[in-house]
């Protein structure tokens, strides 16, 4: 016998005997079905409940069998309808199948013939749904705090989701502003430890000195100050998740204590003799780059390796094409509820002003500019004067398109292979001759976002396209 079916089925026959031998050769092969014997019937049976299948006897007392199908398609749900008849004209078969059934049957049926083609009509609806599933979730517009519908943001997605149930330690790095602590929370809340404790320490907000008793705590008289015995952030976040953020600005001495604990999982209080065993999962980040401190010796190559575990590199915002769009907007509405205004959205100059700026501050700049145009206005929009001037007075530089200047192939042919003295001077032509389309192509946006001071935004204005398509060729690139 099949693996049972847990979603019944919808039987649509109006002869009492077929019905019963039908939904009985069915049931024997695990498969739950609803029977009922009239067209009405049915949709109402459809208005209370969606149906995986359908199977729809054509020939019903009250109604049509095709006004049912009609009517099922019309919800526009994914139901597979196999339509049953005693007759076997291909008239109707082609008609049924031409209104959107998936698949007909016609009277005598043989019960392997009706097993056979009930359970490939399941097996089809259960692959779509789960097609469905990836596809909203490839193109998912928020996540665990994040907001972004780029394909590096689904990318980071789906590697929090890889990472959350794993023990090993998390590097986060990222430009300020990207986000590294939203992603550290959202790693933990997707994760089995998302009901222990979260505990983030910012290694470059606490003095060298008291670093080490933030981190693995201490005991009364330890040292001056010390008037109590204190339990570290190590031992704060015990079963959860321990988050040291800035983790480049830690000293070295501390650097070398702190990869014993990453060792042996043991950390020593501040004053104390005495081991002690903590459950922690550790996730750091830093807006640094790592190699190059380990590199001039800031930071130490074995902790490094040792925190490097499973990376994850946040991108800036301004590789995240119209991300902005969606993260301005998600911020007026937030912001405007907070500040009591009733701002709904961007006038197109400020959106495309949005767009076009290079965010050097990132995701925490917008945040500023946002907050401050609702501060200081009210308005149903935000419009282009209320942002700061450095941002809607930022000029796109403008690469003029090639003229058609009457000449002829050959002269056109030859003129490819000049450049101007700038180039010249590079050793480098605008657009080198014998290569393929999709390599002049490439060339001609590379040599534009050049120009433009390496403003993807701004080269997309250049060229007549959206900053995400150049995003998106230069991630196939890679």
């Amino acid at each position: 016998m099949s693996e049972p079916v847990t979603s019944p089925i919808l039987l649509v026959e109006d002869t009492t005997s077929l019905a019963i031998l039908y939904s009985g050769q069915l049931r024997a092969d695990g498969i739950p079905v609803d029977t009922v014997t009239c067209g009405e019937e049915a949709l109402e049976r459809l208005e209370q409940q969606s149906y995986p299948l359908v199977l729809l006897d054509l020939q019903l007392p009250d109604i049509d069998g095709f006004d049912v199908l009609r009517a099922i398609r019309n919800r526009g749900e994914a139901t597979r309808v196999i339509v049953v008849t005693a007759d076997a004209s291909i008239d109707r078969a082609v008609k049924a199948m031409r209104m959107g059934a998936n698949d007909y049957l016609v009277k005598p049926i043989r019960p392997a013939r009706l097993l056979v083609t009930v359970r490939n009509a399941l097996e089809l609806f259960n692959l779509q749904q789960q097609l469905a599933s990836i596809q909203s979730q490839s193109t998912r517009h928020q996540f665990q705090g994040f907001v972004g519908a780029s394909k590096p943001m689904q990318v980071i997605y789906q590697a929090i989701e890889n990472v959350a149930d794993s023990k090993a330690t998390i590097f986060i790095t990222g430009e300020s502003g990207t986000g590294k602590e939203v992603c550290a929370e959202a790693i933990h809340r997707c994760g089995s430890r998302h009901d222990k404790p979260f505990v983030a320490i910012n290694c470059g907000a606490i003095p060298g000195e008291l670093m080490e008793s933030e981190i693995f705590g201490h005991l009364k008289g330890a040292f001056t100050g010390a008037a109590s015995n204190r339990d570290g952030a190590a031992t704060l976040a015990s079963g959860g998740t321990l988050f040291l953020d800035e983790i480049c600005e830690m000293d070295a001495p501390l650097q070398t204590k702190l990869l014993r604990f990453l060792q042996t999982g043991a950390i020593q209080r501040v004053g104390s003799n005495k081991v002690e065993k903590v459950d922690v999962r550790v996730v750091c980040a830093t807006n640094r780059d790592p190699e190059k401190e380990v590199a001039e010796g800031r930071f130490r190559e074995d902790l490094y390796y040792r925190l490097n575990v499973i990376p994850i590199h946040l991108p800036a915002l301004r590789e995240r094409g119209e991300d902005v769009l969606l993260v301005a907007q998600s911020l007026l509405e937030r912001f405007s509820d907070e500040e009591g205004k009733s701002f709904k959205g961007f006038s197109p100059d400020a959106a495309e002003a949005l767009v076009s700026y290079n965010w050097p501050g990132n995701v925490r700049e917008l945040q500023n500019v946002i907050r401050r145009a609702l501060v200081m206005h009210d308005a149903e929009q935000v419009e282009i004067d209320m942002l700061p001037p450095g941002l809607r007075d930022e000029k796109p530089t403008v690469v003029e398109p090639i003229k058609n200047t009457g000449e002829s192939e050959t002269e056109v042919d030859n003129n490819l292979g000049q450049h101007s003295e700038e180039d010249s001077q590079s050793g480098d032509s605008w657009v080198p001759l014998n290569l393929s389309l999709a390599e002049i192509e490439r060339t001609i946006i590379e040599k534009t976002i050049s120009r433009c001071d390496g403003s993807i935004p701004t080269a997309a204005r250049a060229l007549g396209v959206s900053p995400s398509t150049l995003y998106r060729k230069r991630s196939s690139w890679k």
